[in-house]
């Protein structure tokens, strides 16, 4: 199931969504050698800069023996026999500063078209709920929440994680507490059509999460962690949190009279 769009006027620009899908764009296109390079500048980039669960845990960037025998080379040995071989591969590198890195990285095309169709669907009326500033805090940190969940679950992975699901996936749990009842036009098997209230859709979403095909490479326990993170904080300030008041800055939008 593929949400196309949700029925969900909102009061004001989502500047920050759309923001966030800019950075991850120009992430993608313009600084991941992804696109445009192969399979050995990907690997290094993302040792550069990607979240990788062990590194977390040791508080440090992995070393040169760690890396040569991720990678299976014939060289491990005797790089790991070698004075050398408790040195960072990477360099100076700050594992915490790259969970939030991670989160606007992506390892292809479709991975980003994705991230990014859901963000603009459910990320505009999250944003008009609780304001720019607070909405943008509120997706970093359940962008960390799920990165933590994953680590949590597999401490000694060397796998780099990427990508804004985990954020996204917060998102999407405060969606459902504000929204449950909207209607989303969603395409099943991109033939059927159908407007589905979001509470179906997203618990079905959440439910298909647990039946992950364990070699995909998904990091779905970011997944979940990130959307049990979002419900959870759509409960606590449901009653409280309020559409934002009209700001001069901002015109109301869509514009009046569309």
């Amino acid at each position: 199931m593929l949400p196309v769009r949700d029925h969900n006027p909102t009061h004001h620009r989502p500047v920050v969504t759309v923001l966030l899908m800019v950075a991850c764009a120009v992430a993608y296109f313009f600084w991941q050698p992804t696109p445009f390079s192969g399979t050995a500048d990907d690997v290094e980039f993302d040792l550069r800069h990607a979240a990788i669960p062990l590194e977390v845990r040791q508080g440090h960037a992995l070393d040169r023996c760690q890396v040569f025998r991720l990678a299976r080379d014939p060289r491990a040995d005797a790089v790991c026999r070698s004075s050398a071989a408790d040195e960072a591969y990477v360099g100076a590198k700050n594992p915490y500063v790259a969970v939030l890195v991670s989160l606007f990285l992506h390892g292809s095309i479709v991975h980003l078209g994705g991230n990014l169709l859901f963000l603009w669907i459910f990320g505009n009326n999250v944003e008009d709920r609780l304001g720019a500033v607070r909405y943008l805090i509120f997706y970093l940190v359940a962008g960390v929440v799920a990165t933590g969940a994953h680590i949590l679950v597999d401490t000694g992975s060397t796998s780099t994680l990427v990508g804004a699901s985990g954020a996204i996936a917060g998102v999407m749990g405060a969606y459902l507490v504000w929204f449950p009842r909207v209607k989303i036009t969603t395409a099943i098997f991109f033939v059927i059509w159908v407007r589905l209230r979001a509470w179906v859709l997203l618990a079905a979403w959440f439910v298909l999460q647990f039946f992950t095909d364990s070699s995909s490479n998904v990091a779905w326990v970011a997944h979940v962690g990130g959307f049990l993170f979002g419900a959870v904080v759509g409960l606590l300030l449901r009653e409280r949190v309020q559409p934002p008041p009209e700001l001069s800055l901002l015109a109301p939008w869509p514009p009046p009279g569309r």
